[in-house]
């Protein structure tokens, strides 16, 4: 079932007005996405006849099919995947409807009570079927390939494919349905726990949200900046006992479930999913960590044109002079994305166009609602769905591309099916960097002073340093936090603010100076506990993107199709195959140089 939401890094509000007062001001207090093309409500009959469904389907196929995988004929094993598809397929949309509805009211104890009854279905369900991917993994390697080479297979052989890969992983069937009885009070148990702890929390005397604090990070004024900095580390320091338990539980879940499943290293299940070798992962984040010289050259640069003697952790997103400062109505934001959008590609600008036309989107400010952003895969006869906490600054207008990119790619690649649509991680945040690289060109040719552009390439280069390097310092925190945790038992909060600050001075170098109060920072960001190792599909994304864009200079009208033919295949192939028409070798650190040299360049050119 596709749960995954893909997130954004972290996109704090600019503004601190009443939320209602902000939202009517950026027309957006009607932007709300519209359900009912899932269920028409909570209450809708048809989510519990679908869960019946579900309930009925799972028990039934293991009646059918249990102890016969070895001597399936491909005619019937093609029936059975498609039933399997089917079942996956009605579970994601009881999901995405369960997910969605409560994720704009967090404070709704019904709404968390239908999700979570979701999850706990598809865990009781999963356990039923789970005989189908045991027995599979289980063929002889010579049985396995005269399965796939069968005709009958053909739609379904890279799914049945990337399935095979897991057979070193596989336990025994009552093991396996263990494990999925009792991931209801697993990972996402914790990870529910941990965002309910940040919708509760409130910082400073004045009892603000998260984002209200993070975003004074972009004021103008230093002292601003220093006492927002200050009220976010004495929040985190309030919960701080809850977060380090948080943290070290599903460390050491993934522990326990990486060492019964046999995985060689804490990254390795993530690969696998993600289709790609370990040494491919390994080129990137060397590639990205031998340059974090980069970082420090452009911070240096930014700390002489804010005429700073030192800069520290909280000056990191001081505004530079000349930059745009106004808000952007929410037409106006729409204008902006499909007009760039447009001049790519008008197929892309329809797509993404329906999402604004046709209730897709939910964009308003909340006090109940979830921070950040996300694109909400479906299934294939349910479009994506897309939340963004839209503020009207300029980073705002990104984010809703990013998201949109997101989505135009999960619509395009419905028609591989659902399994074959489910895109691994890195090439999924191609689609999204690829649109926010393709907005902030039309926003740059927006712009005639020279300062203002010199401002807006310099706004660029701190989110790609976001999206690279940081999201690469992240992956290097992940690694020191699960091989501590793994060598030396339970970790203290000193012990992985250490691993944190270490991570991230290696990325500064000498350029910022990082205060006490930055140590615990590393307590309030969700991917490392949702998606262990997911940070450095940003990188790969990043990365790749600025390798196609140098195509696209130079092929034009033909890389259009070339690239639109990449996000309809969703993850019908590998990604070395998907990237095969642009002639790339992910395992090549050269190839990789290829995207930092761009952005080296964009540090030089100021």
């Amino acid at each position: 079932m596709k749960f995954t939401v893909l997130n954004i890094p972290h996109q704090p509000k600019e503004q601190y007005m009443e939320s209602s007062t902000l939202n009517k001001n950026l027309q957006t207090t009607d932007i709300i996405w519209n359900l009912q093309d899932l269920y028409q409500s909570p209450n809708d009959p048809q989510i519990e006849t679908d869960l019946n469904w579900c309930s009925g389907e799972a028990i039934a196929l293991r009646e059918e099919w249990s102890g016969k995988i070895a001597t399936i004929s491909p005619a019937d094993l093609a029936l059975l995947v498609a039933r399997l598809e089917a079942l996956d397929c009605r579970f994601t949309k009881l999901g995405t409807y369960s997910f969605l509805n409560f994720t704009t009211q967090m404070d709704n104890s019904t709404a968390g009570a239908l999700d979570q009854r979701v999850h706990e279905q598809y865990s009781r369900s999963s356990a039923e079927i789970v005989f189908f991917e045991l027995e599979w993994t289980h063929l002889s390697s010579k049985r396995i390939d005269q399965l796939l080479t069968a005709p009958e297979i053909a739609f379904y052989r890279h799914y049945l494919e990337a399935l095979n890969k897991n057979r070193p992983h596989m336990l025994s069937e009552k093991e396996e349905q263990l494990l999925q009885e009792k991931e209801i009070t697993g990972r996402s148990s914790w990870t529910t726990l941990f965002e309910k702890v940040f919708a509760h929390l409130k910082f400073g005397e004045t009892r603000r949200s998260e984002e209200e604090v993070l975003t004074e990070l972009y004021s103008e004024h230093r002292e601003t900046r220093m006492h927002a900095a200050l009220e976010m580390t004495e929040g985190l320091q309030s919960q701080l006992h809850i977060l380090t338990h948080i943290f070290n539980t599903l460390a050491a879940e993934k522990m326990v479930t990486d060492r019964i499943r046999r995985y060689d290293g804490w990254l390795s299940s993530m690969n696998i999913a993600n289709e790609l070798e370990e040494s491919t992962v390994d080129a990137l984040v060397d590639a990205v960590t031998n340059r974090y010289d980069i970082v420090e050259k452009y911070y240096n640069i930014k700390r002489e044109i804010l005429g700073l003697e030192e800069l520290y952790d909280y000056d990191r997103y001081a505004p530079l002079p000349h930059l745009p400062t106004g808000t952007t109505s929410w037409q106006e934001c729409k204008e902006i994305v499909l007009s760039s959008f447009a001049e790519f590609s008008p197929k892309m600008a329809e797509i993404a166009g329906e999402f604004f036309a046709k209730g897709w989107i939910h964009a308003p400010i909340q006090d109940t609602k979830r921070g950040g952003a996300f694109a909400h895969p479906c299934v294939p006869e349910v479009h994506p769905y897309v939340l963004v906490n839209y503020t009207g600054n300029i980073r705002d207008i990104s984010t809703v591309a990013h998201e949109l990119g997101h989505g135009v790619h999960q619509v395009l690649a419905a028609g591989q099916g659902h399994f074959n649509s489910d895109t691994p991680l890195p090439l999924a945040e191609t689609a999204s960097v690829f649109a926010e690289l393709l907005v902030f060109k039309a926003q740059l040719k927006l712009l005639s002073s020279p300062e203002e552009k010199k401002a807006l390439i310099c706004q660029k280069l701190e989110s790609i340093f976001a999206t690279v390097f940081r999201q690469t310092a992240m992956n290097r925190f992940e690694d020191s936090m699960h091989r501590g945790r793994r060598e030396k038992g339970e970790l203290s909060d000193e012990e992985l603010s250490q691993f944190w600050i270490d991570s991230q001075q290696a990325m500064f170098g000498d350029s910022v100076q990082l205060t006490s109060n930055y140590r615990i920072w590393w307590s309030y960001i969700p991917h490392f506990l949702a998606t262990p190792g997911y940070v450095y599909s940003y990188a790969f994304g990043e990365l790749l993107v600025l390798a196609l864009y140098g195509i696209y200079q130079t092929e034009g009208e033909a890389f259009v199709a070339k690239y639109l033919e990449l996000l309809s295949a969703g993850g019908s192939s590998s990604p070395y195959d998907l990237l095969k028409p642009f002639g790339f070798d992910l395992n090549d650190p050269a190839f990789w140089q290829k995207g930092l040299g761009v952005i080296e360049e964009m540090v030089e050119s100021l």
